[in-house]
């Protein structure tokens, strides 16, 4: 058999594998995976740097399929080369328990790098996977021991690149000249509701040479020799990111759907998919089949990948007998653990305070003392650094002219800045962290979800945390956002009291190595409240804990987050001097405190005492949980207001005076 005929024959089998599982399950989408056969396939079989039997080896290349809902398409070529997916698990596509969901999913898949599905969002991840390829190159790379050098490929739709945050990612990718990145554009013309001329007619080459790309093409996606090409020619480009326009056709082969809306998201039928097979020259009638010449070629990527790993193993011997304090850095920050010590000296960052301090301010000293000991800690804010506090004074900044740098400048682009930092996670070898204002959390929305859904480790920073916001007005104060992010399922929030909860905040997001966290951090200073810092640890570490509580059994119990922990505690004392006994509860994390014991819930609620009161700064909606029938929840069941902050909050009613306020009645009811 020829080499042209096999090649055929290997783009005819992805194809096949696609329709046989999309019409087995009667759902999926098959068109987009027969238009881009030819394309991943010469991807994968002549230049994607991989290992099916390591898909973790860190000096890998990142295969993106932003696309997700072409998931076939990846499904079909994990499996044809080697990964740990059998055929089985193509065969029970988008079944309930398989290895092979409608789109892909990271952790579910041997392979699958990263979840993509949301339009725009693997784009995006793939430029967060760059920017870690190159702060990693630069910062542990010698003369002579290039020991990270892989690129980044991401395939991307029409609907990709219609996406906002596709274009956010883009134009910083091109600002920051990530040479090592190439996006291939499938240019198919094609989305659900038809022909894409009916809402995206823009030269997306032109936009991308604006962004500061390279752009290759159109070029002709469905022929094998110009797409290798084409991507030869782009991996000679590395001061800039390359676009690769392909020109594809939709549903290719299918005699009367292809290049149609129709095929885009919906199974051929049984008589369309036996037409493309006979139009297409596939001569097998049994589903599922795989010729074993495609197999043996394929397969070879078992032998080569092992091969190139061991020949990296080799260099990093070598490296470590030349580098060693730069190896056993480089092993840190891959495993993603830092040196023991790493928090030495944290809890004496506040000790003796007597001034008020900002959340936020606390964040930034806590975030300098973390810069020096945990050397793969990476992050900056959607333009808002000076603040939300987070620059590291004592490391550079990541720039076109400076890849080592660790203080990055995602610009005015927040879903962007989420959806990067998912990627610099998934990537390895960085712990990233962004900041922006609360109320923009809102943008940001989408990238939080998946990060949880990928259970990644992103601490996602939030200052400007409530109406404290104050003359900003409403459209900066966020009310509902507190409560909707705490929605989000292993998501974990902390909203810490003073500056000794935030320091304990930010260890547990250190620490923390499941999932993300979000800080939700004060603009107004907060008093240093009583306790050592190690006891505030243990009680945020919990979720809640008991603040101070006057000498006796409780009557009543206050609990409050965040900056309205103070004005808690301001009025328990208030209700002891007349008489009332009461326990302040600081809860800075509900799911924390969900995860304890019910004993120690209970420890800290007791289930007898019934009168409560939480006074937190959004909506009250939630709080049932905690106050119960009994009780009363203060806070913002309403939009804000534009005045000094202390102005606004005794407007809304949040205040010590109204806490007691509402103690008394209670009292009397």
């Amino acid at each position: 058999m020829t080499e042209a005929k096999l090649d055929q024959l290997c783009v005819n089998t992805i194809r096949f594998l696609t329709v046989d599982a999309v019409e087995q399950a009667n759902s999926g989408h098959a068109g987009a995976p027969m238009g881009l056969g030819p394309l991943a396939y010469v991807l994968w079989d002549r230049f994607l740097s991989h290992n099916p039997l390591d898909p973790e080896w860190p000096d890998r290349d990142r295969f993106v399929l932003s696309a997700g809902h072409a998931s076939m398409l990846l499904y079909s070529l994990l499996h044809l080369t080697g990964y740990r997916l059998p055929l089985s698990e193509l065969k029970q596509f988008r079944q309930l328990g398989s290895k092979t969901p409608g789109h892909p999913e990271y952790g579910e898949t041997p392979g699958v790098e990263t979840t993509t599905g949301p339009l725009g969002q693997g784009a995006a991840n793939a430029v967060g996977m760059a920017i870690a390829e190159r702060i990693l190159a630069e910062t542990y790379n010698r003369p002579d021991h290039e020991i990270i050098d892989h690129w980044t490929y991401c395939i991307v739709s029409d609907g990709d690149l219609m996406e906002g945050v596709a274009s956010e990612a883009a134009s910083l990718a091109g600002t920051l000249g990530l040479g090592k990145l190439i996006f291939l554009y499938d240019d198919n013309s094609i989305s659900i509701e038809g022909d894409t001329s009916i809402s995206f007619r823009e030269d997306v080459g032109a936009r991308f040479k604006a962004y500061g790309w390279d752009v290759i093409g159109p070029i002709d996606g469905m022929d094998i020799p110009e797409v290798d090409a084409a991507v030869r020619q782009a991996r000679t480009e590395q001061s800039r990111p390359t676009l690769i326009v392909a020109r594809t056709t939709i549903g290719f082969g299918s005699p009367n759907k292809a290049g149609k809306g129709s095929i885009h998201s919906d199974p051929l039928g049984a008589d369309e998919a036996r037409l493309t097979k006979q139009n297409l020259g596939w001569d097998y009638e049994d589903a599922f089949t795989i010729p074993e010449d495609v197999l043996l070629h394929m397969r070879r990527a078992k032998q080569e990948g092992p091969e190139r790993q061991r020949q990296w193993d080799v260099k990093m011997q070598s490296y470590r007998r030349a580098y060693p304090e730069e190896a056993g850095r480089l092993a840190e920050a891959l495993s993603g653990t830092p040196r023991t010590g790493w928090d030495q000296g944290l809890e004496e960052l506040f000790k003796g305070a007597e001034k008020p301090v900002s959340t936020r301010e606390a964040s930034g000293k806590v975030i300098n003392a973390l810069a020096e000991k945990v050397h793969f800690l990476v992050g900056g804010s959607a333009d808002l650094a000076p603040s939300t506090k987070t620059i590291m004074s004592v490391v550079g900044h990541f720039s076109p002219e400076d890849h080592s740098g660790r203080n990055m400048h995602f610009g005015v682009r927040e879903h962007g800045m989420g959806a990067i930092a998912n990627g610099m996670a998934r990537h390895g070898g960085v712990l990233p962290y962004t900041a922006t204002f609360f109320i923009f959390s809102d943008y940001m929305r989408p990238a939080m979800r998946l990060a949880a859904l990928m259970g990644q480790r992103v601490v996602f920073l939030f200052t400007h945390d409530s109406v404290g916001v104050g003359e900003d007005g409403p459209t900066h104060e966020p009310v509902e956002q507190l409560m909707g992010i705490r929605t989000v399922p292993n998501m974990v929030v902390i909203r810490p009291a003073d500056a000794n909860e935030t320091i304990a905040a930010w260890k547990l997001a250190i620490e923390r190595r499941d999932g993300p966290t979000v800080l939700a951090l004060s603009r107004q200073n907060l008093p240093v409240l009583n306790g050592s810092a190690s006891s505030v640890a243990e009680g945020v570490k919990r979720g809640a804990y008991v603040l101070w509580e006057a000498k006796g059994a409780p009557a009543l119990i206050l609990i409050g987050t965040g900056s309205e922990v103070s004005i808690a505690l301001e009025a328990a004392k208030t209700l002891d001097a007349r008489g009332t006994k009461v326990r302040v509860v600081s809860m800075p994390s509900w799911e924390l405190f969900e995860a304890q014991s019910p004993e120690y819930r209970e420890q800290v609620l007791p289930p007898d005492v019934t009168r409560r009161i939480s006074v937190e700064a959004g909506v009250t909606l939630g709080w049932s949980r905690y106050v119960g029938p009994n009780g009363v929840s203060i806070g913002v069941d309403r939009f804000g207001a534009s005045a000094p902050g202390k102005d606004v909050y005794q407007y809304l009613g949040l205040t010590p005076e109204r806490v007691v306020e509402e103690a008394e009645h209670l009292a009397a009811s």
